[in-house]
């Protein structure tokens, strides 16, 4: 039984790091090459699998059911607290914006295939959200159970999508490269390797075993790097960097990597596989983000969940999410960068490390469990967040130009 729990706590691990952000990765990342994008993926795994191990530290020095905005307030006092909460709630709210908005292109593909109408992208975004956030309304029982199924179908088309590109790579694009647009990368990645705030639940899952629980970080975070690289291996074999149907196409007009897969190979079968994917994928990852979204508004607003407090809650989730991507056609990846760069960085990056260090050093709390590296290793992860999001923020007011 023990064992048992270990492996649900990696699938865990794994289940909450893969996401819609695996369809932005090759666009975002895919102009820089193959070999620099797979630099850039182990570098971000192991400075999240570091903070991870931070946030597990810090865990460990609280009781039962602690949450990260209360274990801020605990080690960082009302700042703290303020910071976490708007962090958590930023980042939310860019999730919904960007899955929304993948849902939307999704839904218009899904009816231009099956049909052959042709209906604008903005079109698909009020449909997707009555459709899925009615399970959102329903509660998370509708959701659990959609979500294994839909769980399943990503596993399933995930492994014909294998069977079907692999014979169509070709080898000779995997040497190609650009250092110099690598940076651009950095915040849609940072947010495809982020599962830290399921930690404090694994603690309780596994019995506050600290051996234990490292392992099921570490193996359930080095799955999703492998599939990441080897779904990057595939993509950048196939969808050259250049061209009307490329990466660098698709990163300009905002889109995931699936649109440039179905227009290199036509195929019917790769566009049928690769649309329930993008389907399976950006509906699994919302249905997730949007009642974590309505949780924490309910108990941040104090609206209870009655069928009008819902409705409230699901206006307040939903409305300004709609109205950004109405007006914003690249609100995918925007979405998906600012997410990264700002929310993922001081939520899973930086706030460990300061909560690690006040811990330590002005608290005296407990020395066992500590995570390797002293100070400096957690200067240098603060030194990187303050780092990423000043990138974030001299490439979004057009004072550093990379592409």
């Amino acid at each position: 039984m023990k064992h048992h729990k270990l492996i649900g706590a990696i699938l865990l691990v794994t289940g909450t790091t893969v996401g819609a952000g695996m369809l932005a990765l090759p666009v975002s990342s895919g102009m820089s090459g193959f070999f620099p994008s797979l630099i850039i993926f182990v570098a971000i795994w192991a400075l999240m699998l570091y903070t991870a191990f931070l946030m597990l530290e810090a865990t460990m020095w609280m009781g039962k059911d602690k949450n990260l905005i209360s274990m801020a307030q605990q080690t960082l006092g009302l700042p703290g607290k303020i910071l976490a909460w708007g962090a958590y709630l930023f980042l939310l709210y860019l999730l919904n914006i960007a899955y929304i908005s993948g849902g939307s292109k999704m839904l218009t593909d899904a009816i231009k295939i099956f049909s052959g109408i042709s209906i604008p992208e903005w079109a698909g975004a009020l449909p997707f959200l009555l459709i899925f956030g009615s399970f959102v309304y329903a509660g998370t029982k509708a959701i659990d159970y959609l979500n294994r199924i839909f769980m399943m179908g990503l596993f399933f088309t995930y492994g014909l999508i294998i069977l079907f590109v692999t014979p169509h790579i070709d080898k000779t694009m995997l040497y190609e490269h650009n250092y110099t647009s690598l940076p651009l990368a950095i915040s849609v990645i940072v947010t495809a390797f982020g599962f830290h705030i399921i930690i404090p639940t694994l603690v309780t899952y596994l019995d506050r075993d600290v051996k234990k629980i490292r392992t099921a970080i570490f193996i359930g975070s080095v799955m999703p790097l492998l599939a990441y690289i080897f779904w990057q291996f595939m993509m950048l074999g196939v969808v050259p960097i250049e061209g009307e149907t490329g990466i660098i196409a698709a990163w300009k007009a905002g889109d995931s990597i699936i649109r440039p897969l179905q227009a290199i190979i036509a195929n019917p079968w790769v566009s049928l596989t690769s649309s329930f994917l993008a389907f399976f994928v950006i509906v699994t990852s919302f249905l997730g983000v949007a009642i974590s979204l309505v949780d924490f508004l309910s108990d941040g607003l104090r609206v209870k969940k009655t069928p009008s407090g819902k409705i409230i809650l699901l206006a307040a989730a939903f409305i300004p999410s709609l109205l950004v991507v109405l007006t914003y056609p690249r609100a995918f990846l925007s979405a998906l960068g600012y997410a990264g760069a700002f929310g993922v960085v001081i939520l899973l990056c930086l706030l460990p490390a300061a909560m690690v260090w006040s811990g330590r050093y002005r608290m005296n709390l407990g020395a066992e469990n500590r995570t390797p590296g002293g100070r400096i290793a957690l200067v240098i992860v603060i030194v990187i967040s303050f780092a990423i999001m000043a990138f974030e923020i001299a490439q979004k007011a057009g004072w550093l130009t990379i592409l």
